[in-house]
C-alpha cells in the first residue's frame, strides 16, 4: 500500500482539528505581533517579501500537484475558487503593500478563508499532499491579513470595502459563466454541495446565491469596516480638539 492510499479522511472537530485551530489563533497573534514589530522600519520590506515568496512558493506547489495526470479533475483542480483568488491577491499585498490587495485579503480572509478553517471542506488526511496544501494555504492568508491589518496597520476604509465588493461580484460573474460552459461548480455559484452545508437553509438556486452576497456584503459593512472608520473618525475629533 502506498503512502497516500494509507491516509485516513480528516474529521472536522476531531482532536486533531482542534490541535490546528489552535494553531491557527497563535499564529493571528503572532503575526500581528511580528508586524508591528517591525511596521515602518528598514526590516519591513524584506520581512514582507519574505513571506510572499513563501506563500507564493505554497501556492505553485500546491497547483502543480493538482495539475498532475493522477490528481487533475476538472471540478476541483483548477484555481478559480475565491479563496484561490485571496491567495494571489495577497501574495500581491505581501510584495507590495498595496492597499486594494491588503483590503481584498482582510476581508475574503477573515471570513471565507477562515469559515474553510473553522469547518474544512477536506476529504484527505495526513500526510496527503493535499492536506498539507490546505491548512498551509489557509492559515497564511489569514494569518497574513492580520499582519497587514494589525500589524503593519493597513486599515479598511468605505473606498476600499466598495473595491472589494466590486472585485469579489466581478469574480462570481467570471466563474459562473466559466461553471455553465465547462459543466463545473467552482464557488458553488451554480448548484449547491451534494452534501448538506448552511446553504440549505438560503432557499434554491438561485436565491441562496443572492442571500449568501447579501449576508457578506453586510457584515463586511457591519463587523469589518464600520468599527474601523468610527475608531478613524474618533480619533480625528480628539486631534482636533487638542
Amino acid at each position: 500500500m502506498t503512502p497516500l492510499a494509507a491516509t485516513t479522511r480528516f474529521e472536522a472537530f476531531s482532536g486533531e482539528h482542534l490541535v490546528l485551530l489552535g494553531i491557527f489563533v497563535a499564529g493571528l497573534v503572532v503575526a500581528a505581533a511580528w508586524g508591528r514589530a517591525h511596521r515602518d522600519t528598514p526590516l519591513e520590506l524584506p520581512a514582507r517579501r519574505t513571506a510572499a515568496v513563501v506563500l507564493a512558493v505554497v501556492a505553485l506547489a500546491m497547483q502543480g500537484y493538482q495539475l498532475t495526470p493522477g490528481d487533475f479533475d476538472v471540478d476541483t483542480s483548477l484555481p478559480l475558487a475565491l479563496c484561490d483568488l485571496a491567495t494571489l491577491m495577497t501574495v500581491v499585498a505581501l510584495w507590495t503593500r498595496s492597499p486594494r490587495a491588503s483590503a481584498f485579503t482582510y476581508y475574503v480572509g477573515l471570513t471565507l478563508t477562515s469559515q474553510g478553517v473553522l469547518t474544512p471542506s477536506l476529504a484527505e488526511g495526513f500526510p496527503h499532499p493535499r492536506y498539507f496544501g490546505f491548512w498551509a494555504l489557509h492559515f497564511l492568508v489569514v494569518w497574513s491579513a492580520a499582519y497587514l491589518t494589525w500589524g503593519l496597520g493597513v486599515r479598511p476604509t468605505w473606498r476600499l470595502y466598495r473595491f472589494t465588493v466590486g472585485a469579489t461580484l466581478a469574480w462570481a460573474v467570471v466563474v459562473f459563466l466559466f461553471n455553465v460552459v465547462v459543466d463545473t461548480n467552482y464557488g458553488y455559484l451554480n448548484a449547491k454541495p451534494r452534501s448538506a452545508s448552511l446553504l440549505d437553509l438560503l432557499g434554491p438556486w438561485p436565491w441562496y446565491v443572492v442571500a449568501e452576497i447579501a449576508i457578506i456584503t453586510v457584515a463586511w459593512a457591519l463587523l469589518l469596516t464600520l468599527p474601523w472608520t468610527v475608531a478613524a473618525r474618533q480619533r480625528g475629533r480628539e486631534v482636533v480638539r487638542t
